[in-house]
């Protein structure tokens, strides 16, 4: 049993901590609307982000950050990539030199180009730090269906640990020590999940969707080979796990931002009305500029960073594609 505090208490960061209750951790629940924290103690539950997944007694929502912290073993972080250097930085007056920092986020800051891993490192000990990562949507995993992730760290004790607090019959955990290429799988899918709904919205059928998805794997992995990722972490569930799950389900935000985009509607407009934070429209972004600072061709990413900045639309990036010189696989 351990004591463990959850930064954000959004779909993923209660999913996460519910299935931490399950294995009798002691879990505390902090977030920055101090408002959403009251609605979740009121109502032993998450009706905004996660309803119909309950509250065991030893979830409890906190409205300090301190409280929160207090004792913690183990920290994991589900705030959108964008405010996890200000929720790190936050934190740390109340860590302990000792407690492992777990990521669950995925994408790239905007700016910096910096992976979430090279954030942590510039605060904290990189041995601490361990990234989470899968095809696991917060719905699925709150209501304690089969799921499967990959914990990855510097340190392989340090994932092992992780390995084993977060394990339950519902929730298995693999281990790894590439952090770069856990944490670019998890980032970079989202990009080709806008590609996959734009496709869907545009009402091409398995074939476009195949091609999407394998030819963005292909540029995923040249980009992550390229900045020092292994790449058979590619083919795992941190890659190709997670492009699958990203591209073709429902609850995926991306995929159905993408498909809005693909109707027609302003890129603006599509993320405003997912109603959550769009991570693929930052990470694409990013993205762009790493590939262009590498060196490494990625068509797919290229054309939907135009599409999300209007200066092309679905049909003109699709003929784009399509129409490329011809090639080798």
């Amino acid at each position: 049993m351990k004591n463990i505090a959850v930064i954000g208490a959004g779909s993923w960061g209660t999913a996460l901590a519910v299935t931490l209750c399950k294995n009798n951790h002691n879990v505390k629940i902090w977030d920055i609307n101090e408002e959403h924290i009251k609605a979740l103690k009121a109502d032993k539950e998450n009706k905004k982000y996660l309803p119909g997944v309950a509250f065991d007694n030893n979830l409890i929502p906190t409205e300090s950050l301190e409280e929160t912290l207090k004792d913690a073993e183990m920290v994991l972080f589900t705030v959108p990539t964008q405010y996890f250097r200000n929720a790190l930085n936050s934190a740390l007056p109340y860590l302990t030199k000792s407690v492992v920092v777990v990521n669950a986020a995925k994408g790239i800051e905007q700016k910096t180009l910096k992976r979430l891993s090279e954030i942590a490192y510039e605060y904290i000990d990189k041995s601490k730090y361990v990234v989470l990562s899968g095809p696991s949507h917060a719905e699925e995993t709150g209501m304690l269906q089969p799921t499967m992730v990959a914990v990855a760290s510097a340190d392989l004790n340090t994932a092992e640990y992780a390995q084993g607090i977060f394990t339950t019959e519902t929730f298995r955990v693999y281990i790894s020590n590439d952090v770069i290429g856990v944490e670019l799988g998890g980032a970079l899918k989202n990009i080709i999940a806008l590609g996959a709904g734009i496709s869907d919205g545009m009402g091409y059928g398995d074939n476009a969707k195949a091609a999407m998805m394998t030819r963005g794997l292909a540029e995923i992995a040249r980009l992550g080979v390229k900045l020092g990722a292994d790449e058979r972490t590619f083919f795992g569930l941190t890659g190709i796990g997670d492009l699958i799950v990203t591209c073709t389900s429902v609850h995926s935000r991306n995929r159905r931002c993408g498909f809005m985009i693909g109707q027609g509607m302003d890129p603006k407009e599509a993320t405003e009305k997912v109603g959550m934070v769009v991570e693929g429209f930052f990470t694409t972004e990013a993205a762009y500029e790493l590939a262009q600072r590498a060196g490494v061709e990625m068509p797919i990413t290229e054309n939907i960073y135009h599409i999300i900045n209007g200066k092309i639309d679905a049909k003109e990036a699709v003929r784009n594609l399509m129409t490329r010189e011809k090639g080798q696989e």
